[in-house]
Formats: C-alpha cells, structure tokens, sequence
C-alpha cells in the first residue's frame, strides 16, 4: 500500500461516505486520481462495494521506542580522536517506530505504542505517523517532556560503528500506561516489542499479552531484560552477540548455533530468527533449522536492516508463511533497506518484498532440512 492510498484509506475509515470530490479536496489531487486510488485499494481488499465498506482486517501493535536519528558518515577510513569529513543526516527513529513504519509501509495496518516529548521533535514524530498512518492515537506524549535522541556514526562503507542513544523518556512505558491499552493489546494479531522498555513493563507483556508477542533485543546491554521472559516470547530476533548471552552459548560454527537455538527453544522461545551479519541469517522453529545467506544488494546504509528484518517476520506472519519463506522475507526486506542511504528505505513495499524474494528463491535453490553446512565466526 503507498502512502496516498493509505491517506485516502483513513479518510475513508472516518467517513465511509465521503465522496471522491471531497477526498482529493481534502488531499489536494485531482478526483481522478482518487479514482485510481480506490481502484487499487478495492483490489488490494481493503474497501469493498458502496459506501466503500471497510475489511475488518488484521492489525499489529508495536511497543518501544521513538527517537530522532542524527548519523554521520566518514568519507574514508575512521580516524580515532579525529574530525572525520563526512555526512551528517537528521531523521525520525527509534526501534519501535522503525519497525511500525516498515510495517506501514508493506501494508499492515499498525498501532504505535511509546512516549515521545512536546518539543518540536515530538511534533514531527506525530506528523510522520500521520502522513504513514500509523496510529499513534494511544501513545503517551508526554509534557515538557524531550523526545528520544540516537546519534550513532558509520564508516565509509556505511557500517555502524558506535552509537549513542538517550531514550530516558522509554521509562514513562509503565505497566499502568499499557494496562490502560490493554484491549488494544488484546486485540491485536501480533505485539511487537523492544527492548528500550523498562523491565517491568517487558514483564508486563508477557504476562498479559495473549497475542503472540515478537521481540527485538536491540542491544547487549538491554537483551539482559528478556531471560525472565524467555518462556513468553513468540519470536525472537537477536544477532549473534544477543543470542550468545541469552543461551549461555559461545557461538563459533554452526553446530554452536544448533545448541544455542536448543537452549533458547528449551527456555520456551517459540520462534528464533538469529541475524548473522554478513552470514545471513540462522532460523528455528519445533524441530526444524534453516540457514540461509544474505540477498544481493548494494550497501549504502545498514543502519535500519534489523528493524526491516523484524517488520517484514511480522508481515510474513500474518500472511501465513513457514518458517523459511518468513526468514526469506526478513532476508528481502533487509536487502531493500540497505540499499537506502535513509533509515527506512521509501521504496520498501510488499510486492518490493515479494520481488526480492523470487529473486531470493532463485539464489537459494533448496531449503536445507538441517541448515547450512558451515558457519564460521572468529
């Protein structure tokens, strides 16, 4: 779904009577254009028959974080305790929001959970979700409040080398502010959440989510909030560095990923998705174990991969996929949004998805029952 059809869909949702006239009024294009906007709603199943009767469909709500990015790129080789000339770029993030307006744009409908200040940077968060249509309706905007900042740093080849994030407003993501979204919870096909959020309210999820619950570790350093919580989680989505501390395994060959994955599934982890860098990407699921490499693609940014990754496993949830085709997707998305020298690529849609992974289908000849042969990490 692009981002007019999805305006002209909210529009739709609030006034299921509207007339085209007064929808390209309202969005300043031609009523034409709002023809063929509808057309394509109608045959992507969103709107059906007069009056423009609305699909009751799915929707996921996502909890964590919402941050303003500011990235630097180095021209050439980093040079410590240095000025390095470079770019510097200023752009909506944060882990939850990433993941929600990924899913927004491969056509799930979303709702957005975190807390974000009334600066003007609050303001342009709420602005994006509404030009997206992200619901941000039951987000906690918080007064005088300052809305996250994550500064990280890449290298000429656009690898992350080090960031540095200031998310203390995430502490206002209380149990008592999501027991009050509890229904929105309860209703929702999938939750997904970071792990940016307290403790506590990691554990409140868990115990009161009846939807299945997708996780993102996000860090090291944070991941160590989810091992009380291991036994509640329906997919877990940690790189190796993150999986390692959470299985207890040191991870050098593929036989190490084996084990770690048998730990983690023992702990009660339904779903693993383990992101290999370079290597790929390492899945599991009951008795079954996937290993796939990377797509091909260009690498300009590879800042917002992981967040794509994790929309396009929720995506492929909800469109019903095993457990290969879901790595394949996460593989897909994450080859489209590296190839953006933004966080969240704008090309990226469910038939961009689809494509990328055909092609993905072609490289990837089989499905190995077992995984792959080797997987080797100094």
């Amino acid at each position: 779904m692009t981002q007019r059809e999805r305006q002209v869909l909210q529009l739709i949702e609030a006034d299921p009577l509207i007339s085209q006239q007064d929808i390209a009024k309202r969005l300043g294009i031609t009523r034409s254009s709002v023809a063929v906007h509808i057309s394509n709603l109608t045959k992507k199943g969103c709107i059906a028959g007069r009056g423009y009767v609305l699909r009751s469909g799915s929707y996921a709500v996502v909890v964590g974080g919402v941050n303003v990015d500011i990235g630097g790129r180095s021209f050439a080789p980093l040079v410590a305790s240095d000025s390095n000339p470079g770019t510097v770029s200023v752009s909506l993030g944060g882990v939850g929001r990433n993941i929600a307006h990924n899913l927004a744009l491969l056509g799930t409908q979303v709702h957005l959970l975190s807390a974000y200040g009334d600066d003007v940077h609050g303001e342009r968060v709420a602005a994006s979700c509404s030009e997206l249509g992200i619901d941000l309706s039951h987000a906690l905007r918080v007064a005088g409040g300052t809305t996250s900042t994550y500064l990280y740093l890449t290298d000429e080849q656009g690898e992350m080398v080090l960031a540095v994030s200031d998310m203390e407003i995430c502490k206002k993501i209380t149990p008592a502010y999501l027991a009050a979204q509890l229904p929105l919870l309860q209703n929702a096909q999938v939750v997904v959440a970071d792990t940016n959020l307290p403790e506590e309210s990691l554990q409140y999820l868990a115990e009161n989510c009846t939807a299945p619950l997708f996780v993102d570790p996000v860090s090291t350093v944070k991941a160590k909030k989810l091992a009380p919580i291991l036994g509640s989680i329906h997919t877990l989505k940690p790189n190796r560095l993150e999986a390692e501390l959470l299985s207890g395994v040191e991870i050098h060959s593929h036989a190490d990923l084996a084990r770690a994955a048998d730990v983690l599934m023992a702990r009660g982890v339904h779903r693993l998705f383990v992101s290999l860098g370079a290597d790929g990407v390492y899945a599991a699921m009951g008795d079954r174990r996937v290993m796939l490499p990377n797509l091909p693609g260009t690498m300009v940014n590879t800042t917002g991969c992981g967040d794509a990754f994790m929309a396009a496993l929720v995506w492929a949830y909800l469109e019903g996929m095993d457990l290969e085709h879901t790595a394949l997707a996460g593989l897909a998305a994450g080859a489209i949004a590296m190839e953006s020298p933004e966080t969240i690529h704008p090309a990226m849609s469910a038939s961009a998805v689809e494509r990328r992974m055909q092609q993905g289908k072609t490289v990837h000849s089989f499905f190995s029952q077992k995984g792959n042969e080797a997987y080797e990490h100094e």
